[in-house]
């Protein structure tokens, strides 16, 4: 086995910040929604609010370094079928099959995991920040000509939670899948990752030797 840096310091602090957002605007969401009370309404929407353009500033900082890192690719590597990928985890897994697909540096994201992880970046987090935007700013609607059907975006807005939710539980589970049961939360820790010793270094450098700037 070999350590192999996987997760960078930025791609750490982006996932958890992340993670620790999507919590926050759930819990306050929903009892906004009625669904529960502890903050109580009103300091549930300002907190639901701050988190909102956190959750804004820190998609804009995502994307940005996804761009300039080339970090992008990882979406469209083709390494593997989602088929097999959905085959393993169903019944594979249970069974201790080999893993369908190694993970690399450059390659980093099994099949199912690329088309899950771009609905989540491409529907369902657009649609949960557009629809919530509409939301805040309904009393605006007017000054800017809008002519909008709130019951609509509100809607919109819980179904993108549920799925949102959903994403969030079962992203939790499937970290529990790794070589063991806690391996691949360390990793997102640590950035540190135990690989099997056929897995090339990357990058020119050996496989458990430091990253430039991490």
């Amino acid at each position: 086995m070999k350590r192999v840096l996987i997760y960078k310091r930025f791609e750490r602090l982006w996932h958890w910040l992340q993670a620790a957002l999507i919590i926050t605007l759930a819990v306050t969401g929903f009892e906004i929604h009625g669904t529960f009370a502890w903050l109580g309404y009103e300091t549930a929407v300002q907190v639901h609010n701050i988190a909102l353009w956190m959750f804004l500033v820190l998609i804009v900082f995502a994307a940005f370094w996804h761009v300039t890192t080339g970090e992008w690719k990882q979406y469209t590597q083709r390494q593997g079928t989602v088929s097999a990928m959905f085959k393993y985890y169903t019944s594979g897994i249970f069974r201790n099959e080999p893993h369908p697909v190694k993970k690399t540096e450059l390659s980093k994201l099994n099949p199912l995991q690329r088309v899950t992880y771009l609905a989540f970046k491409l529907i369902i987090v657009p649609l949960q920040v557009v629809t919530g935007l509409f939301y805040l700013t309904y009393n605006r609607w007017p000054a800017w000509n809008i002519n909008g059907d709130l019951n609509l975006v509100a809607t919109l807005h819980t179904i993108s939670a549920f799925s949102l939710v959903i994403f969030f539980m079962v992203h939790v589970y499937m970290t529990t899948t790794g070589r063991t049961a806690t391996s691949n939360v360390k990793a997102m820790i640590t950035g540190w990752e135990e690989m099997e010793d056929e897995v090339p270094a990357v990058s020119g450098r050996l496989a458990g030797s430091p990253a430039i700037g991490d």
